[in-house]
């Protein structure tokens, strides 16, 4: 599609009479009739392309909305349930869909509108191949400035999108670890042991240790004794984790037996029996704890000493040595010895001859 040039006007020399006027006006008027429909078509041409952009571009994002708001509908109705409650974190949920809804939602905009930006400049005839070169050269740049910017936001959202953690996780990064109260695409904020927040630029992050995923193993190392009967030991293990296995809440906690797994270790005034127990993620610290409590209470009723109690009283004691006050006798004692003699002091001398 091309444009008939518009009509040269005729160097100013004097005057202009009437007739030429008149022949003027002529050839803009032909000008305007030829060129009018070409206008016309270009005109609807940009318009039909801008409502069809922006239609598909609401219909897609409602359509997305649409999408993660079931997800979260989904899952409040799951955590309603006991089994829910256990493994489904409705925040942990609501934002990583929310995440991903965000970054569909920027992505399906920005190549809708860049596409319908594009047709309309090539409707206008206008030549696109240096614009596009110039905008892959100021985004090289761009990117080359801002690397670290574009890594971090990459790397949150490959984080999210693989769901490696989430919102109430007990997560190791490395560089902090503690427990994930906020999951963004560039930065991810960590609450540590001592209280404090931790800022973790997504982009930094080389490994992520999840201790919230799958299961957790509580293991307790019993040290006692090396005469104590093994039997009676394994014995009083198995009855507290039977009944710890029957109360509240530590029946739920409990994802599998508690195992008396045998001798870690041997010594010549101890030897240390393991017990190990499969929990759900991240409750194995306070699992073990109880396992502690009870089986040293277990042993004290039983009992059982573990090593480092108070040691035993003996039934007799040996009388105590009557000498064992008294120094030992002194050579200097005797005036009459050697040593006495030599420590004496010297008597005057005589001078005269």
């Amino acid at each position: 599609m091309s444009w008939s040039d518009p009509p040269a006007a005729a160097p100013p020399s004097g005057p202009v009479t009437l007739d030429e006027a008149a022949s003027r006006a002529n050839d803009a008027a032909s000008w305007v009739e030829e060129n009018w429909s070409t206008w016309l078509s270009v005109g609807l041409r940009m318009v039909l392309i801008l409502v069809i952009a922006l239609v598909l571009r609401h219909v897609l994002r409602r359509a997305l909305t649409k999408l993660i708001e079931r997800m979260n509908r989904s899952v409040q109705a799951v955590e309603g349930t006991a089994l829910g409650g256990l493994l489904v974190n409705a925040e942990r949920r609501r934002q990583r869909s929310e995440a991903i809804g965000s970054v569909l939602r920027s992505v399906t905009s920005f190549l809708i509108l860049g596409t319908a930006a594009l047709m309309i400049l090539g409707a206008l005839n206008i030549n696109l191949a240096p614009l596009l070169a110039s905008a892959g050269v100021a985004g090289v740049a761009l990117g080359f400035g801002a690397r670290n910017l574009v890594t971090d936001f990459l790397s949150g959202v490959f984080m999210i999108l693989e769901d490696q953690y989430g919102v109430g996780d007990s997560i190791d990064a490395g560089v902090a670890s503690g427990e994930v109260i906020e999951v963004g695409l560039r930065v991810t904020k960590l609450r540590g042991d001592n209280g404090e927040i931790w800022y973790v630029r997504n982009g930094e992050v080389k490994r992520i240790g999840n201790l919230s995923q799958g299961w957790a193993t509580a293991g307790v190392d019993v040290m006692v004794r090396p005469t104590e009967d093994l039997e009676r030991i394994r014995t009083v293990i198995t009855q507290v984790a039977e009944k710890l296995a029957k109360d509240d809440p530590w029946n739920e906690r409990l994802w599998g037996p508690v195992e008396v797994l045998g001798l870690d270790a041997v010594l010549l005034d101890s030897m240390t029996v393991r017990v190990s127990a499969k929990t759900m993620p991240g409750q194995a610290l306070g699992v073990e704890r109880e396992l502690r409590w009870r089986i040293k209470r277990a042993f004290d009723e039983a009992g059982i000493r573990i090593v480092g109690g108070i040691p035993p009283v003996p039934d007799e004691q040996p009388a105590a040595d009557p000498t064992a006050g008294v120094s030992a006798p002194s050579a200097l004692a005797n005036p009459t010895s050697p040593q006495s003699q030599t420590a004496s002091p010297l008597g005057p001398q005589n001078t005269s001859k």
